[in-house]
């Protein structure tokens, strides 16, 4: 291209953005096989990336809209510890206490029976399926928000009787799914009435076969002692609960009581399977580290190949900054292909992935302008080199180049 003259000094000629852009586009559009190959390698690692931050995101919703379906104003009491290292216990009347704090809506409580559970009086009492017997207040499915999926809750009349529910992991290693079924306990039968769905704040109570505290203690010899107290209160009141629960459980050795909230044990979970986005990140850096250096090695063999090209534009007036524009271009064409293909890939896996565990999918907006930023970046990192050797060409040797 030859440019104008001004008082005897030739100008050169100046590109216009879509000059620039069209002059780029003709280097790609030449040997479309290669420049899918190499935005693949980009499109890879961006694809990772928004897909692990995807993931990331739809699990922490998922998570809040878990934890304001459950609640987290559902606190629970446990025995500690003595001075001694001995394993504490929880006086009987625990649970009466505990009403009586003003702002608790409701409790109730569990303690764990010293027997076994089996399908039968025939299999070995050592086999136990890790399913817990433990005596259970007629208020424990209110407190938890639990829901029966066969049969009846613990009532008045059941909870003074031989009658078992059964936690849905407990049912399901013992082979029972309906009610009306009799199970070995202690050393009698002891009848199913209900089982139950799900408890996520309350997985013990899933592997545990639960009786009622009147039968407990008639024909399984429980000693009375509750070893797990429910409570709700006020969302705005849990900490002060939290605070009096122990002085109020045990008056005289508050500091054998133990306090948690088991929303905080969901969140850790997912705070620590969050711990694992970092790594995946980093994979997806890698990725788009490697697709960065499959664009420079396509730019470099692209100037070689294109030596003559390149000549006969310096001859023909293009200045040298013109040529190091027009392959830089092409490099960042190439990345934004890479990084528009990977941007949806990584969205729709996002999307499939979230549909099937059944989350809202969701992708954070900066993660999409991340991803465009880095794809730019990369472009030009792979293409400065490339660039640069292509501007330095002299157009006598390039136009000699075979």
């Amino acid at each position: 291209m030859t440019g104008e003259t001004t008082g005897g000094r030739l100008v050169p000629a100046r590109l216009g953005p879509s000059d620039v852009l069209r002059t780029g586009m003709a280097g790609l559009r030449t040997r479309p096989a290669r420049v899918i190959l190499s935005a693949l390698g980009i499109a890879i690692g961006i694809a990772t990336m928004i897909a692990v931050l995807g993931v990331s995101a739809s699990s922490r919703e998922e998570l809040l809209r878990r934890l304001d379906r459950l609640g987290t104003n559902l606190l629970t009491v446990s025995p500690g510890r003595t001075l001694f290292g001995e394993q504490a216990k929880l006086p009987e009347e625990a649970l009466r206490m505990v009403r009586r704090i003003g702002p608790v809506r409701t409790a109730s409580a569990t303690g764990v029976v010293d027997t076994t559970i089996r399908r039968t009086n025939h299999i070995p009492e050592a086999v136990t399926g890790g399913i817990a017997v433990q005596a259970a207040t007629s208020g424990l499915l209110a407190t938890l928000e639990g829901r029966v999926t066969a049969g009846t809750w613990l009532n008045a009349a059941t909870e003074t009787r031989p009658a078992v529910v059964l936690g849905a992991r407990a049912a399901e290693r013992l082979g029972v799914t309906r009610t009306g079924v009799r199970v070995w306990m202690g050393e009698r039968w002891f009848t199913v009435v209900g089982i139950l769905g799900p408890m996520p704040l309350a997985p013990e109570i899933e592997r545990s076969a639960l009786v009622g505290f009147p039968a407990a203690a008639d024909y399984l010899g429980f000693d009375g002692h509750p070893t797990t107290i429910y409570e709700r209160s006020a969302e705005e009141s849990v900490e002060a609960v939290r605070a009096v629960l122990p002085r109020t459980v045990n008056p005289e050795n508050p500091e054998e009581v133990t306090v948690s909230r088991p929303s905080d044990a969901l969140a850790a979970r997912a705070a620590a399977a969050s711990a694992f986005t970092g790594l995946l990140l980093g994979l997806g850096a890698v990725a788009l580290l490697v697709g960065g250096v499959g664009v420079a090695n396509t730019m470099v063999i692209s100037v070689l190949e294109r030596r003559r090209e390149i000549g006969l534009r310096r001859s023909l007036g293009a200045t040298r900054g013109q040529v190091r524009l027009q392959f830089l271009t092409e490099s960042l064409l190439l990345s934004a292909l890479g990084g528009l293909a990977g941007t949806v890939l990584g969205g729709l896996a996002t999307i499939a992935y979230a549909l099937a565990r059944g989350w809202p999918p969701v992708v954070p907006p900066w993660a999409f302008a991340g991803a465009a930023g880095a794809a730019l970046v990369i472009g030009t990192i792979a293409g400065l080199y490339p660039a640069m050797r292509a501007a330095r060409l002299p157009p006598t040797a390039a136009l000699s180049a075979t």
